[in-house]
């Protein structure tokens, strides 16, 4: 019982360490993660490649299918080009075998110990990051070890080591062991891992760990599924297009399954190292085999998923998705063209509220009592919440202040609809009731509410590019807005001294002013904050 404690232990800490590691990685790319997948899943030759690098960078294929299931389900990745990045996964995933098949038993403590001073001594955040990542590495290392060192006195058990030889014996078995195994932890990277500390104690043979390591690879696929089942028909589709590979390539190497262990055992004279080599060699013929057929696999996805249900409610959000949430710089971005998104249907808000005030356009005020009820209120709703979900995640300093930011955003576009509304329902009050503007209060709210659209349209885009000098001409727009506001209260004073304005329109007139001056306080808001990000 203490050694079977010890390895779960170390399993433990392994997982620990690789997600540490990840964590740390993840933290030092940062936003560029996201620059990486807009421009490197153009194709799925590129797409591949780049699977393969963040997944070898990152080490956790399932963090990246879970994104990619993410980024499917928001429209910003074809099936063709996920499939590829599949495919690039697989092999990138293969490193994790690779390193920890080293033997680097007194370096382990000192990982540790150096990524511990990284963390807590070191005041730049950038070496914390880097602290984590060697922690991570030393952490994972230690976990190798203690699997290690308890999985050889588990092996002198006469049932443990009966079920062992049966797994050599047996390749189904392995098979079985390797994919029910992955599928409870949700992690190859574990599996693959165990699998190369039996070899380090000599508990299993090449050919148990190879069974096990494809069984590992089928069980991988119950995490991309499992995520999926709250998604969109296209993650689904993705789900089973990892499936297709993964159990198409064992069914593969089945046959091949003793001459392949053949020539795994003739790349090193290490029982580690040939277990590694031989999750390296299976992924990469697969993928290189499989490539060719990525449109029949994607034809064969679409197939299997099942069809959105009827009647389904439709996505309130575009972009977030909450397996975004394992790479948090990839869920900030997709959180602020989310906040975008948001953004650009509140402006067109404003323009209906002009349409509907100056023009008398009833259905364009009904239009955004609708949006303002049925699309900003709720996206508001599940945006906030995913970022307050996001917060509770290991971000770094900077991704927190962002989180804070964004909230704050959040808050000016979400208020710039309310006052949009606000407008619309003045707009009625003006049809219904017959209230009587003159011409020149008509010309002065059209052109202030022109300006306060044009102010906000152009802090939007500031926002959306992070471009400085579209938000300072953001800001002096809203100066000029200011002056413009002036005069025309200075004009409705006079008007109404003169009689001019009929004293039933003081009223509705004023209360129009000030909500297109808050609609311009809010858009400087956005331009202040590109400034200061």
């Amino acid at each position: 019982m203490p050694s079977l404690l010890q390895v779960l232990g170390g399993l433990t800490l392994f997982l620990f360490g690789v997600r540490m590691l990840s964590g740390g990685m993840e933290k030092i790319a940062g936003s560029r993660i996201q620059e990486w997948l807009e421009r490197m899943t153009a194709t799925r030759l590129r797409a591949a490649l780049f699977g393969t690098g963040v997944t070898a960078t990152m080490q956790s294929s399932s963090l990246m299918m879970a994104t990619m299931i993410g980024l499917i389900n928001a429209n910003l990745m074809t099936l063709e080009q996920a499939i590829g990045m599949m495919m690039g996964d697989e092999i990138g995933t293969t490193i994790t075998a690779q390193i920890v098949a080293f033997d680097i038993d007194t370096l382990t403590y000192a990982f540790i110990a150096l990524g511990f001073i990284c963390i807590e001594f070191l005041s730049r955040e950038k070496w914390r990051d880097y602290g984590e990542v060697i922690m991570g590495f030393g952490i994972l290392f230690l976990g190798m070890n203690l699997m290690s060192g308890a999985l050889r006195v588990l092996t002198r058990i006469p049932a443990v080591e009966m079920w062992l030889v049966t797994m050599g014996q047996n390749v189904l078995a392995g098979l079985l062991a390797g994919t029910v195994v992955t599928a409870i932890v949700q992690s190859s990277s574990a599996v693959t891992g165990l699998a190369v500390a039996m070899g380090m104690s000599q508990a299993i043979t090449l050919e148990g760990a190879i069974a096990i390591l494809l069984g590992a690879n089928i069980g991988t696929c119950a995490t991309g599924l499992i995520a999926s089942f709250r998604l969109s028909r296209a993650a689904r589709q993705a789900s089973m297009a990892q499936i297709i590979i993964n159990v198409v390539g064992v069914l593969i190497f089945l046959p091949f399954f003793s001459p392949f262990t053949r020539l795994v055992s003739l790349t090193s004279a290490e029982l580690p190292r040939q277990i590694a080599n031989a999750h390296t060699i299976f992924n990469v013929a697969v993928s290189a085999i499989l490539f060719p057929f990525v449109e029949y696999i994607a034809w064969a996805a679409r197939r299997l998923a099942p069809e959105k249900e009827k009647g389904a409610a439709a996505k309130l959000t575009a972009y977030i998705d909450e397996m975004e949430f394992a790479i948090p710089s990839v869920a900030l971005a997709e959180a602020l063209k989310e906040l975008v998104r948001m953004g650009e249907m509140t402006a067109q808000m404003i323009e209906r509220s002009r349409l509907a005030f100056i023009e008398g356009d009833l259905d364009a005020a009904q239009w955004v009592l609708e949006q303002e009820k049925g699309f900003v209120d709720p996206v508001t709703h599940v945006l906030e919440g995913f970022v307050n979900t996001l917060m509770r995640e290991s971000l770094g300093v900077k991704q927190q202040k962002r989180c804070f930011q964004l909230k704050n955003l959040l808050t000016d576009v979400e208020r710039v609809g309310d006052l949009a509304e606000d407008l619309a329902q003045a707009a009625q009050e003006k049809v219904n009731n017959q209230i009587q503007f003159s011409p020149a209060a008509v010309q002065d709210l059209d052109l202030l509410c022109k300006h306060a659209h044009d102010t906000y349209f152009l802090a939007l885009r500031a926002l959306q590019t992070s471009d400085r000098m579209l938000a300072e001409r953001a800001c002096r727009l809203e100066d000029e807005f200011d002056h413009l506001y002036l005069d025309a209260r200075q004009g409705h004073i006079e008007r109404l001294e003169a009689g001019i304005c009929h004293p039933e329109a003081d009223v509705l007139f004023a209360e129009t002013l000030r909500n297109l001056e808050r609609i311009s306080d809010h858009a400087d808001n956005l331009g202040i904050s590109v400034m200061r990000n």
